[in-house]
This record gives structure tokens, sequence and C-alpha cells, in this order.
């Protein structure tokens, strides 16, 4: 796979990358008057101008993808509709993955409507400065609600309605969310001038049945139940029930860890073509391999931190951006000497969680999943912060960046 850092061996010897462009910028100026492709589609911070010598040596040995415009030494690809050098071994974009709570994205048709729309404009914010994004989000509102509608028709006719296994579930809120959340950064884009393709992929997430999160289900899913109802599901089909606070039953299922990306290799297609993709929704549909050709559903849920971080390190991303409410990562929360946190090294967050300052549920599985992305190469980094700061984030002005050194 070619070279994905800031120079290259397609550049003279020595010469960075962004340096050279820029000094190609200064030599032969901003032809864009001859641009046969709307002058907005051209991000500026991207725009590498070279020599033409240089270009026809680059685009007849290196890159056949990358095709010669009417544009003095401007190398356009129309894979994608942007300035794409990533297949060139040339990279002065990012590619980032966004994981979005589910919270974030509101508890009903109308709450979720308006929040991807606000989702959308930070997320295309990232777009607009020439990253690749790729989006996960949570979806813990949204598959509540949907499995306690499936209940009720199991409980109005339980002969026509059997309960819905909650890999099914998962899988219409992948397709529920999706919808709205494509709808509105497709919008957004287009309202900025963006040519991109937005696609939601139906992702299921391979986990190990011998996960030992099988042996102690903790999760609660679904509506309360009767003690008649939780014992008549136990004795008909083996679920896992708890009393949840006087307040009656629920099931409750694992929460394992992912293992791997079913759809991985379409994800990836489509994010090298150029599109903004939205995957592994939920955390992704929990399945485990039933046969050698044959995915069987599973009766968990998949933290979306994780499944996140596995995409981002599947797909090679430069960053995981873990969406949260608080600007910044803090010690001692809420409490006297509450400290936020700018920098973390994966050592020193691993102090932190020993000593037990992140809650389980809530900051402890995006520290978890930070940490694990920043170790699995070179130069990767994780950020958590809040939506509205990610650009900012980004640029190294506010939330926790965790890496393997400190800037």
């Amino acid at each position: 796979m070619p070279a994905r850092s800031g120079t290259s061996a397609l550049f003279p010897s020595g010469t960075d990358a962004g340096l050279f462009a820029a000094e190609g910028r200064d030599r032969i100026g901003r032809s864009f008057e001859n641009c046969p492709y709307p002058v907005d589609i051209w991000n500026e911070k991207f725009s590498c101008i070279f020599e033409y010598s240089w270009y026809n040596d680059l685009v007849s040995n290196q890159a056949p993808d990358i095709e010669r415009i009417p544009c003095p030494g401007l190398l356009f690809s129309r894979q994608s509709g942007y300035f794409h050098l990533r297949k060139a071994g040339i990279t002065m974009s990012q590619r980032i993955v966004v994981a979005l709570g589910g919270n974030a994205l509101g508890k009903n048709l109308t709450e979720q409507y308006q929040a991807t729309r606000e989702t959308a404009k930070a997320i295309v914010d990232l777009i607009a400065d020439g990253n690749q994004v790729v989006i996960a989000h949570g979806n813990g509102p949204q598959v509540g609600m949907i499995q306690t509608a499936m209940t009720e028709l199991t409980r109005m006719d339980p002969e026509k309605y059997i309960p819905c296994p909650l890999s099914v579930c998962v899988a219409m809120s992948q397709g529920y969310i999706g919808y709205d959340l494509q709808n509105a950064l497709r919008e957004t884009l287009l309202e900025r001038g963006i040519p991109k393709a937005v696609s939601t992929v139906l992702t299921q997430v391979e986990v190990d049945p011998d996960d030992p999160a099988f042996l102690h289900p903790t999760k609660p899913i679904g509506a309360f139940m009767s003690r008649e109802e939780a014992e008549r599901l136990v004795a008909q089909r083996g679920y896992d029930v708890v009393e949840d606070a006087g307040r009656g039953y629920r099931r409750v299922v694992a929460s394992p860890r992912p293992r791997a990306i079913v759809e991985l290799e379409t994800i990836r297609a489509l994010v090298e073509a150029g599109q903004v993709v939205i995957a592994c929704g939920g955390g992704g549909i929990p399945v485990v391999r039933a046969e050698e050709n044959r995915w069987k559903g599973a009766a968990a849920v998949i933290d979306k931190d994780f499944a996140a971080e596995l995409l981002a390190e599947s797909l090679e991303a430069d960053l995981l951006i873990i969406l949260t409410a608080v600007e910044k990562v803090a010690i001692r929360f809420r409490q006297p000497g509450e400290t936020w946190l700018s920098e973390l090294t994966p050592e020193e967050a691993e102090q932190y969680m020993r000593a037990g300052e992140f809650a389980p549920g809530s900051m402890l599985p995006k520290v978890e999943a930070a940490v694990r992305f920043a170790r699995s190469a070179p130069g990767r980094t994780a950020l958590i912060t809040e939506l509205q700061k990610a650009r900012a984030g980004i640029a190294g002005q506010t939330g926790t960046r965790v890496q393997e050194e400190r800037r």
C-alpha cells in the first residue's frame, strides 16, 4: 500500500509535500479560469500544482488513475471529484473516523431529524477542510424504542408476532438513523458546494461466541415486564432477565468486544471512491459464524466506541474522534480537584483507568478505545471531545488527545 505520510518518494528527495505544492503554486499560479470543473470544488489547502514535466512522470509511472486536466500542473482525481493524492502516495488530508453517540441523535423521530441536521454541519466542516470522513454512531435510544415497539406487537398477538431478535432490531436502527443522517449530510454538502456522495452501509460485526461477556450479560434492553412475562420468556426463549430497581423485569444481553467487520471491503471501496460513509451503526449488527459461509445474529450489543476503533484501525485512519457530552476528559470528575486533560499518553491513560477515574459505560470505554487506536500504529491519534469542538480539536485547540508521544 502506498505511503500515507506528508512526504513521498514521488517528490524530489528531501522535499516536503506541502512545501513543494506551495512552491509550485508560486511558480505556476492558480490557473482556474480554464478548468472545466466548478471552482468551488477546489480546496486550497490541498491544491497541489506541479511542474508539467514532473506531473507527466507521476501520471505515466506512478498514478495512472489521476488525470491531466486543462489547468497547468493540477492533479485531479475524477474518481472522487476532489484533489485526492492518497493513491499517489501523497497525503495532506487526514482519514478520520468519527464516533457519534446515540443520545446525540435524539430520542424520537422529531428529535432525530433536528439533531442530524446539527450533527451534519459539524461533520461537513471536517470534510470541507479536505478530510476523508467515515461516521460510526451509537443507537441506544433508537434500538430501545424499536425493541419496545416490537415487544408490544408480541404482547398483542404472541402467536402471530414472535419476539424480534435483537440483531434485527439493531439492523432496523442502522437504517432508521442512516436515513436521516445521510440525507442531512448530503443536503449540507450540497449547500456548501461540495459534490460528495453519502452512503449508509448496513454493517455486521463479528463477535466471539466464547467471549466471556456472554457468561455475564449485563446490558438491559427493551421494555419493563411483569414477573409472569419474564418467566415465560425465560422458559420459552432462554432470555436472561433481571429485576430493575423495583420497576419490573428487563432482559439483559452481553456486550462482547468486536472481532472483525464483515462489510469492511465494501466500506473501504466507498471511502476510496471519495464517498462519505456511515457504518457500524450501533456498534454493528452482532453476528457469529454459524457455518463457513453463513452468519448468525447474536443476542448482544457492541459498544460503538470499540466498533469505531476497530473500523478506524481497519481503514488505516489517521485520527479517531470519539464524541461525548464534554469538551475534554477529566480526572476527579465533578469532585474537588477536578482536572481537565488536554493530552494523554496510553500509559498515562491506563494509570488513570486502574485508579478508577473513568466511569464504566460512560467515559471508560471511550478512553479504552482511544488507547487501543493510539497504539495500533505509529503516528495515530485519538481525540475525545464534544461535537461542536471537533474542528478545533483537530487543530489542537481543545479536546483530549491520546497519542504515544506528547506534542
